[in-house]
Order: structure tokens, then C-alpha cells, then sequence
């Protein structure tokens, strides 16, 4: 255990620590310190609720989880307000805090969905092979998050949540029979909006042949592509990106791992792509070897998520995967995505924490009294 959690932690500092650099370095141009700044803040925010959230007994959440999920639902519907929500590029996902500031309830959305399956997940293991229990009741508590959440628009967060809530459910012993249609039905659903959405379903086309869209829909795709095919093996050195000067758009948030790559080459991206896979290992081990049913289920949750929002986010950037806007863990600018997934990072280090004292206490219960130990 202490592998993991050494691992983990020094996955996250790491990658907290590049997106620091890469932030300035892609924003210095034309922002100067502004977003590191606000980063700053929100990371230092993060830094202290994963220290709260680690020295606290993860299985705390099974109490407060129906509390957490009603207030993120809450939130969820009063982003839709008109004159409340920040409406911004045809979405209102946003509130406004202060100037400068802004806290997108998805994210915490995403975490209150994974705590109160987890939590569902524990209660009903043992009824989950039955219709009403294993598909009904939990396609209801997750079709109403990723309900909200679709209606901002945003089709990628619904996807994403969609994804983590089915696998959690296998996990906690769904049949796939119940898991897989409301997972298909979610995918149809999207797929028949996509049909009356031009914007997206120019992104397809777009994905399915860049050059020929690349002064379009497929303009930001192709200058990714290009920005990782000038860093070469080593890269361009830092600060020397060509494209963070107005011909890639979103460079510091969604497209950030492509001016890495154009700084710092492929050896950097590579090392990048190794660091979350070690970080989704860690958090596997961590929540197979968790003392409850909760905590394998909330901290397979926490690690479906942040595994599945990277390889989405890397996909789009190599062009692997159709444009959608998805911020890289850690690393890209975003205040409320960095401030709930250290708070993730702080349960997956509270489960472990947790693990190991148990395990410990049960390995010394089991040594006969009055034989001497072994130094």
C-alpha cells in the first residue's frame, strides 16, 4: 500500500508541478500571470481540502453523500437560470465568483454522483441481480445528474459520467444486462441530438477528415497536430511554442498537452500519458485493497474518472477522438476541476490510509503472545 500511495502522490505532484509551468508558458504571451495566478489559488484550495479529506475517515461521505448529491443536483439546476448562470459560448455551465473566478457545478456533480453510487452501490450490493434495484432506482439517480448536465449543453461531461456510473455499477455487481442499456440508451440519445446539433456534427466530419476541414471545424485538431509534430522528440524548448501565439485556441486548457508536446517533445508527452496510468494503477490497487464495499466502489469511481477524462482529453488532442472540450487533470487551467479532483485524490489517500491501519491492527492481532519478534 505504501507503493501506491507513494506513487500516487508523486503522479499528482508532478503533474501539478508541469501544469504550474506549462500554464505560464502558454499564457505569458498574451495574459502574462493572470491565469497562473487563479490557478494558484484554486490549487492551493485543492491542496487543503485533499489534506482535510485525507486525514478524514472517507466513510464519513456514506452519511452525508444524499446531502451532497441533493445540493449538487440543486446547483445543477440553478446554473440553467437565465441572469444566473454565466452563459458563455452558447452554454451556461458556470457561476460567476467575483471578477475573475468562475465554479462550473459539473464538477462537483461528477464527485457527488460517484459518492452517492458508491454509497447506493453498498447498500443494494446484495439486491443489484434484480431489475428494480440494479437498474431502475440507480438509472433514475443517474439519469437526473447527467440530465442537468446534457441540458447545459454538455454532451462530453454527460458521456464521461455515463461511463464511470456504469462501471461502477459493474463493480458493485450490476448485471451487464442492466448496466449496458441505459449506457446505450445514453449513447443513442446523444447520437439523435448530434443530428440537430451542425456545430457537432461538423466536429465529426471534421475528425473523420482533417485536412480537408482544417480551416474550419477541424482548425483546432490540425493546429494540435501541428504544434506536436514542430516539438519533435525534445521539443522546441519551453516558452518557445509558436502556436500559443493566436493559432491554437483554448492552448491553456483543453489543447495544453499539445504545447507541451511543442515545448518539451515527445519524451515529455510520453512521460505525461506513463504518470496517469501509474496514478489510474495506483488508485486501482488502492481501491481493490479498500476495508468496505464503499470504498472499493468510491475509490474505483474517483480513478474511472480521472482515467477516463485524461485519455479523452490526450485522444482529442492526437486527433484519436472527435473535438470535445476537456480539460487535462491537473494540468490544464481550470479552477473547480482542480479543486474537486484533489479532493478525489484526498478520499483515494483516505481509503488507503484506512486500509493500512486495518490490515496492520489484523496481521498484529494474529501474532501468539509471548513470542519474542524478530528485529
Amino acid at each position: 500500500m505504501k507503493t501506491a500511495t507513494t506513487t500516487l502522490v508523486l503522479c499528482v505532484a508532478s503533474l501539478l508541478a508541469l501544469g504550474m509551468v506549462m500554464l505560464y508558458s502558454s499564457s505569458m504571451a498574451d495574459k502574462g500571470t493572470h491565469y497562473l495566478q487563479n490557478q494558484v489559488i484554486w490549487c492551493s484550495l485543492g491542496l487543503l481540502v485533499c489534506a482535510v479529506t485525507t486525514a478524514l475517515d472517507y466513510t464519513l461521505l456514506k452519511r452525508f453523500a444524499w446531502p451532497i448529491f441533493v445540493i449538487a443536483v440543486f446547483l445543477l439546476a440553478l446554473v440553467l437560470v437565465p441572469h444566473v448562470g454565466l452563459e458563455v459560448k452558447g452554454g451556461r455551465r458556470w457561476f460567476g465568483i467575483g471578477r475573475t473566478l468562475r465554479f462550473q457545478p459539473s464538477e462537483l456533480g461528477k464527485l457527488a454522483l460517484i459518492i452517492a453510487v458508491a454509497g447506493y452501490g453498498e447498500h443494494f450490493q446484495r439486491q443489484l441481480g434484480e431489475f428494480k434495484k440494479g437498474l431502475l432506482y440507480p438509472g433514475l439517480l443517474i439519469g437526473l445528474v447527467l440530465g442537468l448536465i446534457f441540458l447545459e449543453p454538455d454532451r462530453g461531461t454527460t458521456i464521461l459520467l455515463s461511463c464511470v456510473a456504469a462501471a461502477m455499477l459493474i463493480v458493485a455487481g450490476a448485471r451487464w444486462k442492466f448496466a449496458l442499456p441505459p449506457f446505450l440508451a445514453v449513447v443513442a440519445g446523444l447520437a439523435f441530438s448530434l443530428i440537430y446539433d451542425p456545430m457537432r456534427t461538423k466536429r465529426i466530419f471534421a475528425w473523420l477528415d482533417t485536412d480537408k476541414h482544417k480551416m474550419d471545424a477541424g482548425y483546432q485538431a490540425y493546429q494540435a497536430m501541428l504544434a506536436l509534430g514542430a516539438g519533435g522528440w525534445t521539443g522546441l524548448g519551453l516558452g518557445n511554442s509558436r502556436e500559443k501565439l493566436g493559432f491554437l485556441p483554448e492552448h491553456n486548457t483543453d489543447f495544453i498537452f499539445a504545447i507541451i508536446g511543442e515545448e518539451l517533445g515527445l519524451v515529455a508527452t510520453l512521460l505525461v500519458v506513463v504518470a496517469f496510468i501509474l496514478l489510474v494503477l495506483s488508485g486501482i490497487y488502492i481501491a481493490s485493497h479498500a476495508n468496505d464495499t464503499f470504498g472499493l466502489l468510491l475509490g474505483s469511481g474517483i480513478t474511472f474518472l480521472i482515467g477516463i477524462q485524461a485519455f479523452i482529453n490526450i485522444g482529442v488532442v492526437t486527433s484519436a477522438l472527435p473535438t470535445k472540450g476537456f480539460p487535462l487533470p491537473f494540468i490544464s487551467y481550470g479552477g473547480s476541476n482542480l479543486l474537486m479532483m484533489l479532493a478525489g485524490i484526498g478520499i483515494l489517500l483516505s481509503i488507503a490510509r484506512r486500509a493500512r491501519v486495518v490490515h496492520t491492527a489484523a496481521s498484529t492481532s494474529l501474532e501468539p503472545e509471548g513470542v519474542p519478534q524478530l528485529s
